[in-house]
Parts: C-alpha cells; sequence; structure tokens
C-alpha cells in the first residue's frame, strides 16, 4: 500500500508543479512591455526582418549576426538550433522540427521548463524549455518520449519545436531559466 500512495503522491506533485511552472509563465507573458521582466522580442524591427548571412559552404555553422554571449540561436527558415558558449564556440548544433506557430525574430530568455509533459499534440514529451509566446500558443523546444517527430498538423496551433531524445537531453543542459533565446530567419 505505501508503495501505491508514495506513486500517487509523486505523480500528483510532478502535475502539481507542470501547472504551477505554466500559470507562471503565462503570467510572465502577460506582463505588459516596460513593466520589468524579459517579456517578447527585444531585436530591432529593422534587425528582425533581415535573414542572418549564412555560410554556404557550412550550412550548419553559426550565422554571423546571431548576437553574442551564451545564448541558443534558432533559425525558423534553417530550423536549425546552435548552442553557443559565452566564448561565442558552438557546443552543439542540430536540426528540428517546428510546430505549427513560429516565433518572431528577436531575443527572448527562457521562462520554465518541464522535465515531461504532454504536448499540445497529445504527445508526451520531455525537457521543455519555453521561451515565447505567440497569439496565446506557448513556444518551446521537447523531444516526444517515443523519438518520434511528426509533421505538424497545419489547422492545429502549436508550438513545440521537437529535438531527437539526445539534442534535448543537451538543450535541457544548456538552456536553464533566463538563458538568452535568439531567433533569427
Amino acid at each position: 500500500m505505501a508503495r501505491s500512495s508514495s506513486g500517487i503522491v509523486a505523480g500528483l506533485t510532478a502535475a502539481a508543479v507542470a501547472a504551477v511552472g505554466f500559470l507562471a509563465y503565462r503570467a510572465q507573458a502577460s506582463v505588459p512591455p516596460g513593466l520589468g521582466g524579459r517579456h517578447g522580442p527585444t531585436a530591432t524591427p529593422a534587425a528582425s526582418a533581415s535573414k542572418a548571412p549564412r555560410d554556404k559552404r557550412h550550412p550548419a555553422a553559426l550565422p554571423s549576426g546571431s548576437g553574442s554571449g551564451e545564448r541558443v540561436v534558432y533559425s525558423v527558415d534553417d530550423d536549425r538550433v546552435w548552442l553557443v558558449s559565452a566564448g561565442n564556440r558552438v557546443e552543439n548544433t542540430f536540426k528540428v522540427m517546428p510546430g505549427s506557430v513560429d516565433p518572431r525574430p528577436g531575443s527572448y530568455a527562457v521562462t520554465s521548463r518541464s522535465n515531461a509533459v504532454t504536448g499540445t499534440d497529445g504527445v508526451p514529451v520531455e525537457h521543455v524549455v519555453r521561451f515565447a509566446s505567440v497569439g496565446g500558443v506557448v513556444i518551446g523546444f521537447s523531444a516526444a518520449v517515443d523519438g518520434s517527430s511528426p509533421t505538424p498538423d497545419p489547422e492545429m496551433k502549436t508550438g513545440g519545436i521537437r529535438e531527437s531524445r539526445a539534442d534535448g537531453d543537451a538543450m535541457w543542459m544548456f538552456a536553464t531559466i533566463g538563458q538568452k533565446v535568439v531567433v533569427i530567419r
């Protein structure tokens, strides 16, 4: 009986922590600009509209103009992520499968994380790292527990940017709360 009760308590605790994290993220996302916090993109409109230059010989190379310092760089056009150390050294880069809603180009910060939840598409995901919200759709990186990365249903608004489980582990270790995320075209 004690084993069963502890499993129930652990499950309820995990659900409560996930719910509190989600609610905190939603509350932070609704703070009007200028009232503090790190809400929304901080890039200028001119910078946001342009595509960062690419090295055509090395398509996985970090694009110039993608910021500086320790950061996650996410290209919505190339469906690629770079984990960049403080010395501007690429620690890891990998392809991702975006959801149906893209974040706007700009600079964000990781606002919440969840070890394991169910994605908006009903798929169990792990290592969720959230950093933006677009029209009420939360945007973040995650890995499907079953390793799948199906093409998102265009009729369903999803903000999950799917990674492999190994890449999700790397993102989880790198992108803690407050970590800068730079979104480029």
